[in-house]
């Protein structure tokens, strides 16, 4: 079974596809449930006791087992557990049910037909093969013992556990579907972030590796002049100094954002980090370039908005538009996601945020409307 990943918008939409699930295999339980006309029909009020007594013991170790089933967070103790159990309870059945209703009844088969149709829940498809023989064996031989016909038996554990064991296969199949599904989707986003690392480390080394490397190179050329032409080695020693306050200012602008930024680029990648988690979200650009001031604050304003998206909301869909009116551009981010942890203007992201566009004459706001969150940012543009 998968294992689902952490991501809470996506994890609440997951949960109630498991809640259908559970509900719909939860139905397949009727099977064991009928072994309850066989107590109703037992002239002895002992063998009823304890007939009701072993269906519901197995009834419950049924539904712990399907619980197990689709809960994939379980811990694997737990779900082993949860089938051992139930094999226990499936073995002590046989003496507390299989006597219940005698010949007017075909009782423990009901319960066999239950077992047959968990199998493949439990088990790989060949061992699910010799439970289900093992259930029929076991039908056939209540059968025996307690005088009933052995067809009928057959006919109840085999017959009814077949069609129990095909409604729970495919239910099983499109639960496994969803969780592999979630998990594409976290894998896309853990990509697209790993994408966004790689692209900032290019940069860097895109920014230091020359001038590293002409540093270094002047530094021990000053080093080997020191003895023998000192002037020399001093203009070395300055010209790496002066390349190295160069390098330093060129990472600076890269960490903070003042290089020139690909705002469109920035767009995509953002959108596609969205969509792989399945928000539908939907990209208005600007109608032309920006500077690249203005670029490099709007896609830090993007950058904190769509780490928001993803971790103070569950949203369904979200809403980019960027628009130039005048000397100025203004960035506008929606989501329907302000109903459950939406950030409000507090938060130390968007504070940083608010005192960086500040101090280029900039604005940031933000507000809730109902269950819709907007931020907006506006920079002013360099004519």
């Amino acid at each position: 079974m998968a294992q689902e990943a952490a991501g809470p918008r996506v994890d609440r939409r997951l949960r109630r596809a498991r809640t259908v699930t559970l509900l719909s295999l939860a139905t397949g339980t009727w099977a064991s449930l009928l072994t309850l006309v066989g107590v109703a029909r037992e002239p002895d009020p002992t063998r009823a006791v304890l007939g009701a007594a072993g269906a519901v013991l197995f009834a419950a170790g049924q539904a712990a087992v399907l619980y197990a089933t689709v809960t994939p967070w379980l811990a694997q103790r737990w779900r082993r557990r949860s089938e051992v159990g139930l094999a226990v309870l499936a073995v002590l059945s046989v003496p507390l049910v299989g006597p219940v209703a005698t010949g007017a009844w075909p009782t423990w088969a009901w319960l066999g037909a239950a077992l047959f149709g968990m199998a493949p829940l439990l088990v790989r498809p060949p061992v699910a093969a010799v439970v289900a023989a093992a259930a029929l064996a076991v039908s056939a031989a209540v059968g025996v013992w307690t005088g009933g016909p052995v067809w009928r038996f057959l006919l109840v554990t085999g017959g009814v556990g077949a069609g129990v064991a095909v409604v729970n296969w495919v239910q099983i199949w499109f639960w496994d579907l969803l969780v592999e599904a979630r998990e594409g989707q976290v894998a896309q986003a853990r990509l697209a972030a790993a994408e966004e690392r790689l692209r900032f480390a290019r940069d860097v080394h895109d920014v230091l590796g020359h001038d590293l490397t002409v540093i270094a190179l002047k530094a021990e050329l000053a080093a080997r002049l020191a003895g023998v032409d000192a002037e020399r080695a001093a203009r070395e020693a300055a010209e790496a100094q002066r390349l190295a306050t160069s390098a330093l200012t060129e990472v600076r602008e890269t960490v903070h954002g003042y290089r020139t930024v690909d705002l469109a680029e920035q767009l995509d990648a953002v959108a596609g980090v969205l969509r792989s988690c399945g928000i539908r979200c939907a990209v208005v650009p600007p109608a032309a370039d920006l500077p690249p001031a203005a670029a490099g604050d709007l896609a830090a304003v993007l950058r904190e908005a769509g780490t928001n998206v993803l971790r103070h909301s569950r949203a369904g869909w979200c809403r980019i538009e960027i628009v130039r009116d005048g000397d100025t551009a203004r960035m506008t981010v929606t989501n329907d996601g302000a109903a459950d942890r939406a950030p409000d203007g507090r938060s130390n992201g968007l504070r940083g945020l608010a005192d960086r566009l500040a101090t280029t004459g900039g604005r940031l706001r933000v507000r809730r409307e109902e269950n819709v969150f907007t931020l907006e940012a506006t920079v002013p543009v360099a004519p």
